[in-house]
């Protein structure tokens, strides 16, 4: 991963500061979509660092120490499920993207995403598999899947029928089932399919 960043880099400026961004969350029925953006060290490598999904909960939670640690800068933004709604998932990441960037305490001059386009005015490059392939957009995910994962621990304390803690607000057999038997809550998706079908289904309202 740190390799493959040097291969990036080696066509820019000793001084060039880059940073990874990923996002937690899109994809779920239920609760905000979260944004991690991390500068390292150029000369940082550790080899425990790789995508989210793909770590333990207790891998997700020493890396996040550790990267919190280490960063040059770091920054998590949360969008609500009403910015999620209003905006469209695709366009949430974006805009939630462009302001973790802006909250960077040190303004990287290069920015990879995970495949996602930003605005013209953001020097990015999108790498396919990207939280795969870089160090920085896999430690980027780390810490918006171990914010996202922690506020949907919060959120099983007030809706523990449907499970939170275990789905994270995916669409788990479990989770729909429970949508079919106690309906929606007010952080749930509605215009995401499932909650969508049932919403016009049943005239339901959330609780």
């Amino acid at each position: 991963m740190n390799s493959f960043e040097q291969k990036i880099l080696a066509s820019y400026s000793s001084t060039t500061i880059m940073a990874g961004k990923d996002e937690a969350g899109r994809g779920c029925l239920e609760g905000p979509l979260v944004v991690g953006a991390v500068i390292l060290p150029k000369d940082y490598f550790n080899p425990a660092i790789k995508d989210s999904k793909k770590l333990t909960v207790k891998q997700r939670t020493m890396l996040e120490t550790e990267i919190m640690n280490v960063a040059i800068s770091y920054a998590i933004e949360t969008m609500s499920v009403t910015m999620v709604e209003t905006l469209n998932p695709k366009q949430a990441s974006i805009v939630g993207m462009q302001n973790a960037i802006d909250k960077l305490t040190v303004k990287p001059d290069l920015i990879l995403t995970d495949a996602e386009k930003l605005a013209p005015s953001y020097h990015y490059q999108a790498i396919i598999d990207g939280d795969n392939l870089s160090q920085s957009i896999a430690a980027a995910s780390i810490l918006a899947k171990v914010t996202r994962d922690n506020l949907m621990l919060e959120y099983d304390q007030t809706y523990p029928q449907y499970d939170f803690k275990n789905n994270k607000g995916y669409g788990t057999k479990k989770h729909l089932s429970a949508l079919q038997k106690y309906g929606i809550t007010a952080i749930h998706r509605k215009s995401y399919r499932p909650v969508r079908d049932l919403i016009l289904k049943n005239n339901v309202t959330d609780k």
